[in-house]
């Protein structure tokens, strides 16, 4: 059984059950500018329908047993195992992903499914004091509507991490990925779950634009929303969410540092650099965006990572075993090359890449670069790998901390605690020490700081229960209390 087949979802979204959208558009890849298929595209209208739909049938899902809801949630993860080499070949076509990043996201996906199945059996919620002669609870119940909006880069993981816990926990979900990802980012996990068994009308899937996004994010049926995205489409929607009174999860962009202490293994350093700045092309939140090295070691580094840039191959990969697919379109492709051209009129030296063909855009390394260059001060979601050199510990962390941006961090060090105490002084939500910056497992809290979002609100029963449930306070006495009127 194929469970993309085309003619499954061409022209349709999956609104609790394949329904016509208002138009369709081109799933293309990438790499080749082939048109794969064609599917629906969602409009307010769509959203709203949607979101009426899932109300309805929310109360009834949240009433079924938790053993229910982890065995569906049980088989969508095996059937994420069932299916991986087709839902990889779609990452790797739709979103120009090479095989093991791939393979990664399809892991991921049914480990979150996995995880949410235990989130159905968790205790949720306390017994509290009372001053009165009664039974006073705190219980965790469901929000109710979760809206969920997922980008492009990994497709697969950033929507499921939502969605399966938001749905172990008796929500029901309208989901809406990126366009540009419809298939792997959105179909996929729609199929996944109508084939585990999940009723009709919990789960509607919508790929849509701005328009679509922010009519979710205003619906009344709509409790919580989570986005990942960019920093400045958060920002929106954190706004419009509470003008609406309600709680939004927003995990945004990032600009992270990886700082490369005198005691560090050099070899070792610029493979971690390497990945941390070019998987996918650089396109992941976690990108290392600013390598901060030790004025001792940071011109051996700029050239051995930039020997490493000029032989990592980059072409199609689905057909050739590549380090580096396609940037996701030309748009992106536009503002990568912008940021490198403007930071090395500002004076940044281009030891390596800057020069691209088609949509492959080959790994980049800047040294020497002065602070305020673009590709140094803003978040490039590209291959781009600017260097900075720093003199003492103090000045890293003051390089570091330097960005609007706390997503995540790396400390290369021969000496952990030494690492561990540069930390303290850098904020932001994830820590690597001895690390790249780009890591993520289904039972770790995942987020970040300032611009970076609103904290830890995927990863872990804590984190997930925390955002797609409420607290209800609840009293229960033997007699009715008397009172002097």
């Amino acid at each position: 059984m194929h469970l993309l087949d085309p003619k499954l979802w061409t022209g349709s979204v999956f609104s609790g059950g394949w329904t016509s959208a208002r138009e369709d558009a081109p799933v293309v890849e990438p790499a080749t500018g082939e048109e794969l298929g064609r599917a629906g595209v969602a409009g307010p209208e769509e959203i709203a329908r949607a979101c009426a739909a899932a109300a309805a049938a929310q109360r009834e899902w949240a009433a079924t047993s938790f053993e229910e809801r982890a065995a569906v949630l049980r088989r969508a993860g095996r059937l994420f195992e069932e299916h991986g080499a087709e839902i990889q070949e779609w990452i790797v076509r739709e979103a120009g992903s090479i095989p093991p990043k791939a393979g990664f996201e399809v892991h991921v996906a049914a480990q979150e499914c996995y995880e949410a199945a235990m989130l159905t059996s968790q205790p949720l919620g306390d017994i509290l004091p009372t001053a009165k002669r009664r039974l006073s609870l705190a219980r965790r119940v469901p929000a109710g509507v979760v809206g969920v909006i997922a980008p492009f880069n990994f497709p697969l993981i950033l929507g499921i991490r939502s969605v399966a816990p938001a749905l172990a926990l008796g929500n029901a979900v309208v989901f809406k990925p990126d366009p540009r990802t419809a298939v792997c980012g959105g179909m996929s996990i729609a199929r996944v779950m109508e084939e585990a068994g999940l009723p009709e009308g919990v789960l509607h899937v919508l790929p849509g634009g701005a328009e679509a996004g922010a009519a979710l994010v205003a619906d009344p049926h709509v409790r919580v929303i989570s986005f990942t995205g960019s920093t400045a489409a958060g920002r929106k929607v954190g706004e419009v969410a509470a003008c609406h009174l309600k709680r939004a999860h927003l995990e945004l962009g990032g600009n992270s540092a990886l700082i490369v202490l005198e005691d560090a293994d050099l070899e070792a350093a610029v493979s971690a650099a390497a990945w941390g700045s070019f998987l996918h092309q650089g396109q992941i939140c976690m990108t290392t965006g600013r390598h901060l090295v030790h004025a001792s070691l940071a011109e051996e580094y700029a050239a051995l990572l930039s020997a490493k840039a000029e032989a990592m191959p980059v072409g199609n990969p689905l057909t050739e075993q590549v380090a580096l697919g396609p940037i996701i379109d030309a748009g992106q492709l536009a503002k990568v090359h912008a940021l490198v051209t403007a930071s090395v009129d500002a004076g940044a030296r281009l030891d390596a890449g800057g020069t691209y063909q088609d949509l492959f855009y080959r790994p980049t390394v800047l040294s020497r670069v002065p602070t305020a260059a673009p590709a140094f001060a803003q978040e490039v979601f590209g291959p781009v790998a600017p260097i900075v050199s720093f003199r003492d510990d103090p000045e890293a962390a003051a390089l570091a901390a330097a960005s609007e941006y706390g997503l995540s961090l790396g400390i290369l060090t021969a000496d952990p605690m030494r690492g561990m105490e540069l930390a303290e002084h850098i904020p932001t939500g994830i820590v690597h020490i001895n690390d790249q910056t780009v890591d993520d497992e289904a039972v770790a809290p995942f987020g970040g700081v300032g611009a970076s979002g609103t904290g830890a609100r995927f990863g872990g029963a804590a984190a997930n229960i925390e955002a797609f449930t409420e607290t209800r306070w609840i009293t229960m006495q033997s007699g009715i209390e008397r009172y002097p009127f």
